[in-house]
Parts: structure tokens; sequence; C-alpha cells
């Protein structure tokens, strides 16, 4: 055996911890907590001496926390409700990252779980070892430091990411637990979660633990503009309710301010920017561009699908198929029709994506009450139906007989490039979702979006399309978490995590 193979053979861990049990979820967080800092922590101390020059004793390992419950019967839980209780009698586990970060999340679902189930929670050691770059945490450049490791490769001193347990299996219902194994008691695992936060903050330059729990996204940074405009006056004037405004390079702008304290820091403009007007309860907005195309996306819902939030709605420009609509019209959706195609492998098309009856209603009071129109009046301006969503932006120069034939049979009455994807990923995750477009061309009728033509819709459509937006978040978050988080959205057999 190479000398280095046998060194690092020797498998170095922090002692052993018993597990513990919880009735009150307040404390069963503390203790994960507890756990994951002093893992993390010995990750951490141990590199750092390495990088030192300190000698290499073996291979450093410490492992994620885990929560678990097992019960002997089915319980006597609500009907209503979608999620807080597990489906049939057995062992549930999970591996946990960021116990802070997710605190209030964690007591709410353990809470959930204690009470319709009438048992404890379990916190201990897992067996899965926590990556060395995910113990560092966010914007944390490992490969930099390593001039004095340099005749050893990293992965056999430390964990490094492992994607080949890294993936949606669990969400996409296709996890089969080993015989004798737990079931699974959340949608993502902890390395998944920790994949997706460290993608969170190089897309968005922003991070993760600034990400309120309703989030709108948009097409076009005049939504941007016309949000940080809006966050800005609710900033001078004291704040509102909301407790800062987060823009790229985590710049915060406090209550009673008119810019960042401090001045904006420089930052490098990533691909999909998030900015957040946060409340205290994260019951705030964030909203991020995520540009053109359908592959964003799913890249940008596929991480923000693990903060867990409670909703997230499509704020965008679309084209209208239908003579009868004009320009700055709306399109409130309520079917798609995918020709994404970035989903297909994990969520076939056959698969319905429901229209859910809390964010339609919310949306259709928003256009109401901003447009002071209603009734039949409200027709004038927004029409309900389905939207389709295809992955050629030039679908325009195709033989127009294959795709308006299948856009009329659909019966379409718009068609984007992103709506179909947030959708069908809010459906894949459980996370609740709406789209509300606003007509910007006409390609089928001569209008196409061309310099000039649609000036005067973004001047005068934008700021009002986004009030619409901000003030359906407004209603969606006065409505209790178990209200929103439809039934419909679950299958089967689900994870007791929401």
């Amino acid at each position: 055996m190479h000398q280095n193979e046998a060194l690092t053979a020797k498998i170095i861990s922090p002692d052993p911890v018993e597990p513990q049990s919880f009735t009150d979820p307040g404390e069963a967080v503390k203790a994960l907590q507890a756990l994951y800092k002093r893992n993390t922590r010995f990750i951490i101390d141990a590199f750092i001496a390495l990088a030192g020059g300190a000698p290499i004793e073996g291979r450093y390992r410490a492992c994620y926390p885990k929560v678990s419950i097992e019960t002997g019967s089915y319980g006597l839980t609500d009907s209503r409700l979608s999620f807080g209780h597990v489906a049939t009698p057995g062992e549930y586990a999970t591996t946990i990252s960021h116990p802070t970060l997710f605190a209030d999340y964690l007591i709410e679902q353990l809470g959930l779980l204690i009470k319709n189930h009438g048992v404890p929670v379990t916190v201990e050691e897992s067996d899965t070892p926590i990556p060395l770059h995910f113990a560092f945490g966010e914007n944390t450049h490992v490969e930099a430091d390593l001039a004095a490791l340099a005749d050893v490769p990293l992965r056999d001193i430390f964990d490094t990411p492992d994607l080949n347990t890294t993936d949606d299996q669990i969400a996409n219902g296709d996890f089969e637990p080993e015989p004798g194994a737990p079931q699974p008691l959340a949608p993502f695992t902890a390395q998944r979660i920790d994949y997706s936060l460290a993608r969170l903050s190089h897309y968005t330059a922003t991070s993760s633990a600034h990400f309120q729990n309703f989030v709108l996204f948009t097409n076009y940074q005049f939504y941007i503009d016309e949000f940080c405009a809006y966050a800005r006056e609710v900033m001078a004037k004291g704040g509102e309710g909301y407790s800062a405004f987060v823009e790229p390079g985590n710049n915060i702008t406090l209550p009673g301010e008119v810019e960042p304290e401090g001045g904006h820091t420089g930052v490098r403009m990533p691909q999909m920017p998030a900015y957040h007007l946060k409340r205290a309860d994260n019951s705030g907005i964030s909203m991020v561009n995520i540009g053109v195309g359908p592959s964003n996306a799913k890249t940008i819902t596929d991480h923000i699908a693990v903060l867990r939030p409670h909703a997230w709605l499509m704020l965008g420009h679309c084209a209208g198929l239908r003579n009868s609509q004009k320009l700055g019209d709306y399109v409130l959706a309520h079917a798609y029709v995918r020709e994404d195609h970035v989903l297909d492998d994990d969520l076939p098309v056959w698969v319905p994506i429901p229209a859910l009856a809390e964010v339609q209603q919310a949306l259709e009071e928003a256009v109401g009450e901003v447009t002071g129109l209603e009734g039949y009046e409200l027709k004038r301006v927004m029409r309900t139906g389905t939207v389709a969503t295809i992955d050629n932006r030039n679908w325009e120069l195709s033989h127009q007989s294959g795709p308006v034939k299948r856009l009329s049979q659909s019966r379409a009455i718009a068609l984007d490039m992103e709506s179909a994807t947030i959708a069908a990923n809010g459906f894949r995750f459980r996370v609740p979702y709406g789209t509300l477009l606003c007509v910007s061309d006409r390609p089928l009728h001569g209008e196409l979006k061309l310099p000039g033509m649609a000036t005067a819709f973004y001047t005068t459509q934008v700021r009002q399309h986004l009030r619409i937006g901000i003030k359906a978040v407004q209603k969606l978050a006065a409505m209790p978490p178990e209200r929103l988080h439809s039934r419909k959205l679950r299958s089967f057999y689900e994870t007791a995590f929401q």
C-alpha cells in the first residue's frame, strides 16, 4: 500500500454523540444546530491546520445530523392537511444541513409530526459525510488555500461533493429505500440542499439567507428596475412593514435609508440576479430575473425549491395568440402546453399541471384591484386560458402549419419560454405556483417584438403589472400555509415535511 493510502485509510472523526429524543420541536432544532456546528467546525479546523502546515494524520470526516421519527400507528390526523404526518407506520428519517437557516421551517415540520403522531423525534448523527466545500458554506474558495497540501489529493483527506448521491429521486417519486432502511422524511437530503445553496449564491449574487417565502420570476430587466424603485421608495418611507431591501452583492438598504448602508459594493452581475424585499418573518418578496429560456427557468427553480417557499409566480411578457388581444392585455394561465422539454426526464409531459385555486384567485383579485375593473369588465384587459411554453425563441420562422395548428388545437391564448417550466417545477417540488403574463407582441397578426413597437407598452404596463404581482403576493402571504400548500401537489406516498 502506498504511504498516502495507508495514512488516509485512518478515519479521524469527532467523538460520537448518543441519540436524543425530543417532544419539544424547538429543543430538537437546538440539538440539530449544536451537532451541525460541532461537526462542520471539526472539518474547518482540520483544513485550516493542514493548510497551515500541520502533518496529515488520516482522513478527516464528520457527518450530517439526522432527525427521525418512528410510529406504530397511522395516527389521528386532520384529513385536510397536505403535510405534517406520515402515510403509514414505520421509521422515517432525513439528514439535515444548515439547521439555523431552516430553524423556523424545522420547528414547524417537527412540531406537526409530534402533535399528529404523539411520538418524539430523535436527533443523532447520520452516516452521510459532510463534504469539505459544504462545511465552509457559501462563497468560500477552498482550493485557493491548498498550497500546503499540493502533494496529496484533496479527496484523499476530506470528503468532497458526491453527485452520485445528490439527486431528486425523492421529489420525483423514484426513491426506493434499501430493505430495513427508513423512509424519507423530507423531499431533499442534506447534500442536495447544500448543492443548491451554493448554486443559488453563484447564480443570484445574494446569500440564500435573504430569500423570502414568496418569489416573483421575470424574464425582463424592466420589471427588476420597477421592483427596485418600489423597494427603495418603501425603504425611504420607513419600511412599511419590510425590514430590508437586498440587492446583488448582498447590498442592504434598511428602513429610513435611500441606498445601501456604506454604499453599493462592486459586484459583477450574475446570470440570474436576485432582489429581496424582506420581512422579519420571511414573508416578504424575492424577485429574480431569470432571463430567457426554459433552461434558466428550470435551473433557478431547482435550487430555490430547497428553501421550501410558500409560492412562486411568473410575471413576464408573452406573445398573444388571439386576434381579440391587444398589447398590454394580461393572461392568467390556468393550463400549460409543455414544449420546453427540459423537464421531460423528471416529469413526463402526460402529467397535468393543475391551476391552484388560491393562487388564481389572488392573481385575479389583484388585477381587478389595481386596474379598477371587475366582473365582466375585467375581461377587457385579462383573459384566462392555456399558455404554451416553447424552447425555440424563433418559432415564428418555422413552417406555420405545424406550430400554429398545435397551438390552436391546444386552445392556447399565449406563448412564452418560461412559464410552463416554472409551473411544472412547482408541481414537481410541491411549491404553489401561478402565472400572470402581459402581451408584448402578436406575431400571428403581424405585431412582432421589434424596436419601437413595444416602447409605449414597456413604459405604461410594466409598473402596473409589477404592482399586481406584489398585491397578489401580499394576498397569498395573508393565507395560512396549510391552506396555500394544496393537496393537489401531493402524491400517494408523500414525505411528511412540506
